[in-house]
């Protein structure tokens, strides 16, 4: 009997997994700003999504037991709707997203003193849950050089390297998780467009991506000089959207130079980190490996 339950309940996890891919967010005590490194998490977790018809997203928000019913209602709502902010901001069609609830509090449950600190601190989350269309075929409909869609259920590491350069994907040394700092890049002042002294940078790019046809990646504009983490406006078109604007002129060069759009995305992430020197350093693009696949 013994044996038969196990099997069951192996059965049963399979089938789940490849219904639902799940991410949780942690947060700090009392807040709803998202910390950088869960962001980072945020980002390559929404890059694996690319390739996945999905049905549904449900974010649920929670807190832990600390604070009044009513606060940590109001708290884990709040840690919702950022997701659901955050989710959008990085083109996710808000159309998908059908349940955005704060769910109050988790119960302390624990045998160990020693352990409260941490349980309370898994329990200040939000879980995010997607639900594909077609969860039966997901995996098998991948392209050889495509990431597993499985494989973002495991992962809930933070990106910890340092940003690497145009030379490390030259040399091979690039894996997924790495951002690549485009050095000699530079935007002119409220304009999604380089300089002209940034040319030969972007052209040196594109061989590169070009001759390393097994690597994905998610292209980051970047802004300077705004307020509270706030987009910039392109002045071209008059929108509050100058990061998204800088990400998507190197995305297009790219697939203008035969760069394959299957292998590339870009978002825009405002001004939420300023590399805190001069402001042209900050009018920027980052490239992030979302996937190494085998080399030609």
């Amino acid at each position: 009997m013994k044996h038969l339950l196990l099997f069951i309940w192996f059965s049963t996890t399979m089938v789940f997994s490849q219904s639902e891919l799940k991410h949780d967010v942690y947060f700090n005590t009392d807040e709803y700003d998202v910390p950088l490194t869960e962001e980072n998490r945020i980002l390559l977790f929404i890059s694996n999504l690319d390739s996945i018809p999905i049905q549904k997203i449900s974010i649920y928000g929670f807190t832990d037991d600390r604070g009044s019913n009513d606060y940590n209602l109001e708290l884990s709502q709040n840690r919702a709707n950022t997701i659901k902010e955050l989710f959008s901001g990085y083109g996710i069609d808000e159309n998908l997203i059908t349940n955005v609830n704060g769910k109050g509090e988790i119960l302390l449950k624990v045998l160990n003193e020693d352990e409260v600190h941490k349980i309370r601190g898994l329990n200040r989350k939000v879980e995010i849950i997607v639900t594909p269309k077609l969860p039966e075929i997901i995996v098998e409909e991948q392209p050889e050089e495509t990431p597993e869609v499985l494989e973002i259920v495991e992962e809930a590491q933070p990106i910890m390297d340092g940003p690497k350069t145009t030379d490390d994907i030259a040399k091979g040394t690039i894996k997924k998780g790495d951002k690549i700092t485009l050095n000699k890049i530079y935007f002119k002042t409220s304009y999604s467009y380089v300089t002209s002294d940034s040319k030969k940078t972007l052209e040196d790019l594109a061989k590169l991506m070009l001759d390393k046809k097994n690597l994905y990646f998610t292209i980051q504009g970047h802004v300077c000089c705004t307020q509270m983490s706030r987009d910039a406006v392109d002045k071209k078109t008059k929108k509050r959207n100058l990061s998204v604007a800088r990400a998507k002129y190197i995305y297009d060069y790219l697939a203008r130079k035969g760069v394959d759009k299957k292998r590339m995305k870009y978002v825009g992430m405002r001004r939420k980190f300023p590399l805190g020197g001069a402001p042209e350093l900050d009018r920027r693009v980052e490239i992030l490996i979302t996937y190494v696949g085998k080399a030609e």
